[in-house]
Protein backbone atom coordinates (compact mmCIF):
# COMPACT_ATOMS: atom_id res chain seq x y z
CA UNK A 1 0.00 0.00 0.00
CA UNK A 2 1.45 3.39 -1.16
CA UNK A 3 2.60 5.98 2.09
CA UNK A 4 1.37 8.81 3.04
CA UNK A 5 -2.58 8.50 4.20
CA UNK A 6 -2.76 4.98 3.09
CA UNK A 7 0.18 4.20 5.53
CA UNK A 8 -1.11 6.51 8.41
CA UNK A 9 -4.57 4.53 7.96
CA UNK A 10 -2.47 0.61 8.70
CA UNK A 11 -1.54 2.42 11.46
CA UNK A 12 -4.95 3.51 12.47
CA UNK A 13 -6.79 0.35 11.98
CA UNK A 14 -3.93 -1.50 14.44
CA UNK A 15 -4.20 0.89 17.18
CA UNK A 16 -8.28 0.50 16.27
CA UNK A 17 -8.02 -3.21 16.65
CA UNK A 18 -5.90 -3.46 19.49
CA UNK A 19 -8.39 -0.69 21.47
CA UNK A 20 -11.72 -2.70 20.44
CA UNK A 21 -9.49 -5.96 22.28
CA UNK A 22 -10.73 -3.78 25.64
CA UNK A 23 -13.38 -0.98 26.14
CA UNK A 24 -11.14 0.12 28.61
CA UNK A 25 -8.56 0.78 26.33
CA UNK A 26 -10.37 2.07 23.19
CA UNK A 27 -10.02 6.04 24.69
CA UNK A 28 -6.37 5.75 25.18
CA UNK A 29 -5.83 3.73 21.76
CA UNK A 30 -8.15 6.34 19.79
CA UNK A 31 -6.33 9.19 21.43
CA UNK A 32 -2.61 8.05 20.20
CA UNK A 33 -4.06 7.37 17.04
CA UNK A 34 -5.66 11.29 16.93
CA UNK A 35 -2.28 13.11 18.26
CA UNK A 36 -0.34 10.69 15.47
CA UNK A 37 -2.78 12.01 12.91
CA UNK A 38 -2.06 15.29 13.99
CA UNK A 39 1.97 15.19 12.68
CA UNK A 40 1.73 13.07 10.11
CA UNK A 41 -1.49 13.13 8.49
CA UNK A 42 0.08 15.39 5.33
CA UNK A 43 -2.97 14.88 3.09
CA UNK A 44 -5.48 16.48 5.24
CA UNK A 45 -3.35 19.21 6.95
CA UNK A 46 -1.83 19.83 3.36
CA UNK A 47 -5.27 20.16 1.07
CA UNK A 48 -7.84 22.58 3.58
CA UNK A 49 -5.27 25.90 4.44
CA UNK A 50 -6.01 26.38 0.45
CA UNK A 51 -9.39 26.94 1.52
CA UNK A 52 -8.90 29.63 3.41
CA UNK A 53 -6.15 31.29 0.87
CA UNK A 54 -8.14 34.68 -0.03
CA UNK A 55 -11.04 35.03 2.18
CA UNK A 56 -10.89 37.85 5.14
CA UNK A 57 -8.31 36.39 7.89
CA UNK A 58 -11.03 37.48 10.46
CA UNK A 59 -13.21 34.36 8.98
CA UNK A 60 -10.13 31.97 8.80
CA UNK A 61 -10.38 30.07 12.31
CA UNK A 62 -14.24 30.09 12.04
CA UNK A 63 -13.83 28.53 8.59
CA UNK A 64 -11.73 26.17 9.63
CA UNK A 65 -14.29 25.30 12.71
CA UNK A 66 -17.30 24.74 10.14
CA UNK A 67 -14.77 22.10 8.05
CA UNK A 68 -14.26 20.31 11.25
CA UNK A 69 -17.74 20.27 12.23
CA UNK A 70 -18.30 19.09 8.80
CA UNK A 71 -15.73 16.25 9.23
CA UNK A 72 -17.30 15.27 12.37
CA UNK A 73 -20.46 15.36 10.91
CA UNK A 74 -19.35 12.78 7.89
CA UNK A 75 -17.44 10.30 9.77
CA UNK A 76 -20.01 10.10 13.08
CA UNK A 77 -23.28 10.62 11.28
CA UNK A 78 -22.60 9.60 7.60
CA UNK A 79 -19.60 6.85 7.82
CA UNK A 80 -19.89 5.39 10.85
CA UNK A 81 -23.64 4.01 10.47
CA UNK A 82 -22.73 2.91 6.39
CA UNK A 83 -19.48 1.34 7.56
CA UNK A 84 -21.37 -0.75 10.13
CA UNK A 85 -24.37 -1.91 7.60
CA UNK A 86 -21.45 -2.39 4.93
CA UNK A 87 -19.84 -4.95 7.76
CA UNK A 88 -22.78 -6.41 9.05
CA UNK A 89 -24.56 -6.72 5.06
CA UNK A 90 -22.81 -6.03 2.18
CA UNK A 91 -18.48 -6.18 3.34
CA UNK A 92 -17.68 -6.91 -0.03
CA UNK A 93 -18.56 -3.44 -0.91
CA UNK A 94 -15.95 -1.74 1.26
CA UNK A 95 -13.33 -1.75 -1.62
CA UNK A 96 -15.21 -0.20 -4.62
CA UNK A 97 -16.20 2.03 -2.52
CA UNK A 98 -12.68 2.63 -1.59
CA UNK A 99 -11.56 2.50 -5.19
CA UNK A 100 -14.12 4.85 -5.88
CA UNK A 101 -12.93 7.47 -3.41
CA UNK A 102 -9.68 7.36 -4.58
CA UNK A 103 -10.57 7.79 -8.34
CA UNK A 104 -12.50 10.69 -6.89
CA UNK A 105 -9.24 12.46 -5.33
CA UNK A 106 -7.34 11.42 -8.37
CA UNK A 107 -9.75 13.21 -10.30
CA UNK A 108 -9.65 16.71 -8.20
CA UNK A 109 -5.66 16.73 -8.08
CA UNK A 110 -6.14 16.52 -11.92
CA UNK A 111 -8.56 18.90 -12.12
CA UNK A 112 -6.39 21.53 -10.24
CA UNK A 113 -3.52 19.94 -12.09
CA UNK A 114 -5.41 21.00 -15.48
CA UNK A 115 -6.54 24.25 -14.07
CA UNK A 116 -2.47 25.66 -13.61
CA UNK A 117 -1.96 24.02 -17.08
CA UNK A 118 -4.71 25.66 -19.70
CA UNK A 119 -6.33 28.56 -17.00
CA UNK A 120 -8.64 28.52 -14.58
CA UNK A 121 -9.68 32.33 -15.53
CA UNK A 122 -13.42 31.72 -15.94
CA UNK A 123 -13.67 30.30 -12.30
CA UNK A 124 -11.28 33.42 -10.81
CA UNK A 125 -14.02 35.50 -12.47
CA UNK A 126 -16.90 34.12 -11.06
CA UNK A 127 -15.69 33.73 -7.79
CA UNK A 128 -14.89 37.91 -7.73
CA UNK A 129 -18.60 37.95 -8.58
CA UNK A 130 -20.05 36.94 -6.09
CA UNK A 131 -20.55 38.38 -1.97
CA UNK A 132 -17.99 36.71 0.32
CA UNK A 133 -20.65 34.74 2.45
CA UNK A 134 -21.34 32.83 -0.97
CA UNK A 135 -17.37 32.73 -1.40
CA UNK A 136 -17.21 31.48 2.04
CA UNK A 137 -19.64 28.94 2.08
CA UNK A 138 -18.52 27.47 -1.64
CA UNK A 139 -15.05 26.92 0.00
CA UNK A 140 -16.47 25.46 3.31
CA UNK A 141 -18.43 22.84 1.01
CA UNK A 142 -15.83 22.33 -1.13
CA UNK A 143 -13.12 21.69 1.54
CA UNK A 144 -16.41 18.99 3.45
CA UNK A 145 -16.95 17.28 0.44
CA UNK A 146 -13.00 16.34 -0.43
CA UNK A 147 -12.81 15.34 3.71
CA UNK A 148 -15.36 12.93 3.42
CA UNK A 149 -13.87 11.20 0.85
CA UNK A 150 -10.48 11.49 3.11
CA UNK A 151 -13.08 10.20 5.80
CA UNK A 152 -14.17 7.14 3.98
CA UNK A 153 -10.57 6.04 3.84
CA UNK A 154 -10.07 6.19 7.21
CA UNK A 155 -13.55 4.93 8.47
CA UNK A 156 -13.34 1.71 5.84
CA UNK A 157 -9.54 0.73 6.22
CA UNK A 158 -9.93 1.17 10.04
CA UNK A 159 -13.22 -0.93 10.51
CA UNK A 160 -11.51 -3.83 7.63
CA UNK A 161 -9.48 -4.43 11.05
CA UNK A 162 -12.83 -5.03 13.51
CA UNK A 163 -14.36 -7.58 11.54
CA UNK A 164 -15.34 -10.24 14.28
CA UNK A 165 -16.37 -7.91 16.98
CA UNK A 166 -19.44 -6.67 17.97
CA UNK A 167 -21.41 -3.77 16.55
CA UNK A 168 -21.24 -1.91 19.46
CA UNK A 169 -16.92 -2.40 20.32
CA UNK A 170 -17.04 -1.23 16.26
CA UNK A 171 -18.82 1.49 17.32
CA UNK A 172 -16.90 2.90 19.96
CA UNK A 173 -13.52 2.11 18.21
CA UNK A 174 -14.13 4.14 15.28
CA UNK A 175 -16.05 7.13 16.68
CA UNK A 176 -13.14 7.79 19.18
CA UNK A 177 -10.34 6.87 16.24
CA UNK A 178 -12.20 9.65 14.37
CA UNK A 179 -12.72 12.19 16.74
CA UNK A 180 -9.19 11.95 17.68
CA UNK A 181 -7.66 12.29 13.85
CA UNK A 182 -10.23 15.29 13.39
CA UNK A 183 -9.26 17.32 16.49
CA UNK A 184 -5.92 16.61 15.87
CA UNK A 185 -5.49 17.50 11.73
CA UNK A 186 -7.62 20.65 12.14
CA UNK A 187 -5.84 21.71 15.31
CA UNK A 188 -2.98 21.66 13.43
CA UNK A 189 -4.13 23.37 10.07
CA UNK A 190 -6.29 26.21 12.41
CA UNK A 191 -2.20 26.79 13.70
CA UNK A 192 -0.87 26.67 10.33
CA UNK A 193 -3.46 29.25 9.14
CA UNK A 194 -2.98 31.98 11.49
CA UNK A 195 0.72 31.35 11.53
CA UNK A 196 1.19 35.17 9.87
CA UNK A 197 -0.85 36.46 13.33
CA UNK A 198 1.24 34.85 15.48
CA UNK A 199 4.30 36.44 13.84
CA UNK A 200 2.64 39.85 13.54
CA UNK A 201 1.78 39.16 17.49
CA UNK A 202 5.77 38.73 17.89
CA UNK A 203 7.04 41.23 15.78
CA UNK A 204 5.17 43.67 18.00
CA UNK A 205 7.37 42.71 21.03
CA UNK A 206 10.00 44.27 22.58
CA UNK A 207 12.16 41.80 22.18
CA UNK A 208 14.90 41.69 19.38
CA UNK A 209 14.77 37.47 18.79
CA UNK A 210 10.76 37.64 19.02
CA UNK A 211 10.89 40.39 16.63
CA UNK A 212 12.89 38.36 14.40
CA UNK A 213 11.14 35.64 14.49
CA UNK A 214 8.14 36.84 14.01
CA UNK A 215 9.42 38.49 10.90
CA UNK A 216 10.69 35.66 9.43
CA UNK A 217 6.97 33.88 10.42
CA UNK A 218 4.93 36.81 8.22
CA UNK A 219 7.35 36.17 5.31
CA UNK A 220 7.21 33.01 4.89
CA UNK A 221 3.78 32.22 5.30
CA UNK A 222 3.09 33.04 1.49
CA UNK A 223 5.39 30.74 0.62
CA UNK A 224 4.38 28.32 2.91
CA UNK A 225 0.75 27.86 1.74
CA UNK A 226 2.10 27.80 -2.00
CA UNK A 227 3.98 24.54 -1.00
CA UNK A 228 1.28 23.22 1.00
CA UNK A 229 -1.14 23.86 -2.50
CA UNK A 230 1.76 21.99 -4.08
CA UNK A 231 2.02 19.44 -1.71
CA UNK A 232 -1.59 19.05 -1.04
CA UNK A 233 -2.53 18.32 -5.06
CA UNK A 234 0.23 15.81 -4.71
CA UNK A 235 -0.82 14.11 -1.81
CA UNK A 236 -4.10 13.45 -3.13
CA UNK A 237 -3.17 12.32 -6.99
CA UNK A 238 -0.76 9.77 -4.42
CA UNK A 239 -3.30 8.43 -1.86
CA UNK A 240 -6.00 8.19 -4.98
CA UNK A 241 -3.28 6.33 -6.87
CA UNK A 242 -2.25 4.03 -3.42
CA UNK A 243 -6.38 3.13 -3.15
CA UNK A 244 -7.09 2.22 -6.35
CA UNK A 245 -3.49 0.10 -6.59
CA UNK A 246 -4.84 -1.54 -3.15
CA UNK A 247 -8.14 -2.41 -4.61
CA UNK A 248 -6.36 -4.03 -7.67
CA UNK A 249 -4.66 -6.54 -5.37
CA UNK A 250 -8.21 -6.73 -3.22
CA UNK A 251 -9.15 -8.30 -6.69
CA UNK A 252 -7.02 -10.31 -7.80
CA UNK A 253 -5.53 -7.64 -10.72
CA UNK A 254 -2.28 -8.33 -9.36
CA UNK A 255 0.40 -7.18 -12.28
CA UNK A 256 0.35 -3.30 -12.16
CA UNK A 257 1.16 -3.90 -7.86
CA UNK A 258 3.50 -6.14 -8.42
CA UNK A 259 5.41 -3.95 -11.05
CA UNK A 260 5.32 -1.02 -8.66
CA UNK A 261 5.62 -3.29 -5.26
CA UNK A 262 9.26 -5.35 -7.19
CA UNK A 263 10.34 -1.91 -8.66
CA UNK A 264 10.52 -0.18 -5.60
CA UNK A 265 12.18 -3.51 -3.52
CA UNK A 266 14.46 -3.48 -6.69
CA UNK A 267 15.60 0.20 -6.34
CA UNK A 268 15.49 -0.41 -2.28
CA UNK A 269 18.08 -3.13 -3.01
CA UNK A 270 20.64 -0.82 -5.11
CA UNK A 271 20.94 1.72 -2.11
CA UNK A 272 21.17 -0.63 0.54
CA UNK A 273 22.32 2.75 2.65
CA UNK A 274 18.85 4.10 2.26
CA UNK A 275 17.23 1.14 1.16
CA UNK A 276 13.70 1.61 2.83
CA UNK A 277 13.36 4.88 2.20
CA UNK A 278 14.30 4.84 -1.82
CA UNK A 279 11.52 2.03 -2.05
CA UNK A 280 9.10 4.01 -0.09
CA UNK A 281 9.35 6.56 -2.54
CA UNK A 282 9.11 4.63 -5.60
CA UNK A 283 5.95 2.92 -4.28
CA UNK A 284 4.55 6.47 -3.88
CA UNK A 285 5.72 7.35 -7.31
CA UNK A 286 4.20 4.55 -8.97
CA UNK A 287 0.83 4.89 -6.75
CA UNK A 288 1.30 8.42 -7.80
CA UNK A 289 1.38 7.37 -11.26
CA UNK A 290 -1.41 5.68 -11.35
CA UNK A 291 -3.19 8.42 -9.59
CA UNK A 292 -2.61 10.96 -12.16
CA UNK A 293 -3.55 8.70 -15.63
CA UNK A 294 -6.89 7.30 -13.29
CA UNK A 295 -7.66 10.96 -12.46
CA UNK A 296 -6.20 12.32 -16.11
CA UNK A 297 -8.35 10.11 -17.70
CA UNK A 298 -11.65 10.70 -16.13
CA UNK A 299 -11.04 14.84 -16.05
CA UNK A 300 -10.31 14.45 -19.60
CA UNK A 301 -13.38 12.69 -20.22
CA UNK A 302 -15.61 14.84 -18.44
CA UNK A 303 -14.02 18.46 -20.14
CA UNK A 304 -14.74 16.35 -23.61
CA UNK A 305 -18.41 15.76 -22.84
CA UNK A 306 -19.95 19.05 -23.60
CA UNK A 307 -17.78 19.78 -26.59
CA UNK A 308 -19.29 16.34 -27.82
CA UNK A 309 -23.19 18.06 -26.64
CA UNK A 310 -22.19 20.70 -28.55
CA UNK A 311 -21.23 19.30 -31.57
CA UNK A 312 -24.47 17.63 -31.92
Amino acid sequence: MAGGLVALLDDVAAIAKLAAASLDDVAAASARAGAKAAGVVIDDTAVTPRYVVGLSPQRELPIIGKIALGSLRNKLLFLLPAALLLSAFAPWAITPILMAGGAFLCFEASEKILELLIGGHGEAEEETAVDARTLEDRQVSGAIRTDLILSAEIMAIALSELPDLSIGTQAIALALVGIAITVGVYGLVAAIVKMDDIGLHLAQRDNALAQTVGRGLVKAMPVLLRILAIVGTAAMVWVGGGIIVHGMEEFGLTTLPHLIHGTAHHAGEALPFAGAAIAWIVSAIGAAIVGLIVGGVIAGGLHLLPSRKGAH
